[in-house]
């Protein structure tokens, strides 16, 4: 089965400014992204950034660069011009690997792709995974998802929901059986994707600062696939970088 794989590298991180070419085992991270990539069954894989420096980096990477606006809010936003720029049918699967996980296992792109295609009333496929510690649970920078009994997403938010009555505020572990933490990996319609880009900013979308609830707000469905391990480390800071840098020597 075939998709599109869209990756998106901004130079311009709060947090670790120009990321993507920054090194990381003796090449710029984005490189290895590309290489996790390229042994996935995606049909077609776009690099789309709007930085010189990284349209260069990658297309002497050999992969194909679209240059997207540098205005744009979300990193979804920045795919809908990528399916605009690149005339996908409605129809077409894009999935959205983000220019900053390096260790990302192939294999989970593909299972990403197959669970949209399974499920033709869904806009968008994504993943989670269980929560295990009280720490994860209550930290509002992992984001947790509650699901209906087929699989779609009800809610995101970085509040720890479901809220069990009777058991939060004691020492017990037992509500952690229920909670599931949101892995910010997805696959979209391409169709969705430009209705996505003219929908305004939802007002829960606002408050939780979580783009997939504008989906939400505007009634697509979201189907949440379960995986029992998360990914590998995504890079967000320079200590980001170390840890993985740590996890890659012993391939090299």
């Amino acid at each position: 089965m075939g998709y599109k794989l869209v990756i998106p590298a901004r130079y311009g991180s709060s947090r670790l400014p120009g990321k993507p070419l920054l090194p990381l085992a003796g090449r710029p991270l984005i490189a290895h992204v590309i290489e996790r990539a390229r042994t996935c069954q995606a049909d077609e894989i776009i690099l789309a950034t709007d930085d010189e420096r990284i349209r260069v980096a990658g297309e002497g990477l050999g992969v194909r660069v679209v240059m997207t606006s540098s205005s744009h809010a979300t990193g979804t936003d920045r795919l809908a011009e990528v399916v605009r720029l690149m005339g996908w049918p409605d129809d077409t699967l894009v999935l959205n690997l983000q220019g900053d996980e390096p260790l990302i296992p192939a294999d989970l792109l593909d299972r990403l792709a197959e669970n949209l295609a399974a499920h033709p009333q869904a806009a968008i496929a994504t993943l989670c995974t269980p929560i295990h510690s009280a720490r994860d649970l209550f930290d509002p920078h992992v984001v947790k998802v509650v699901r209906d009994r087929f699989g779609f997403a009800l809610y995101f938010s970085r509040a720890p929901i479901p809220w069990e009555r009777d058991a939060f505020g004691m020492e017990a572990d037992a509500y952690h059986d229920h909670a599931f933490r949101h892995l910010g990996l997805y696959a979209y319609r391409a169709g969705f994707l430009r209705n996505f880009a003219e929908w305004p900013e939802a007002p829960i979308e606002k408050l939780e600062k979580l783009e997939q609830l504008r989906a939400l707000w505007q009634g697509a469905r979201i189907h949440v696939d379960v995986v029992m391990e998360p990914p590998g480390h995504g890079v967000d800071t320079a200590e980001d970088l170390a840890r993985v840098e740590a996890l890659l020597a012993p391939r090299l």
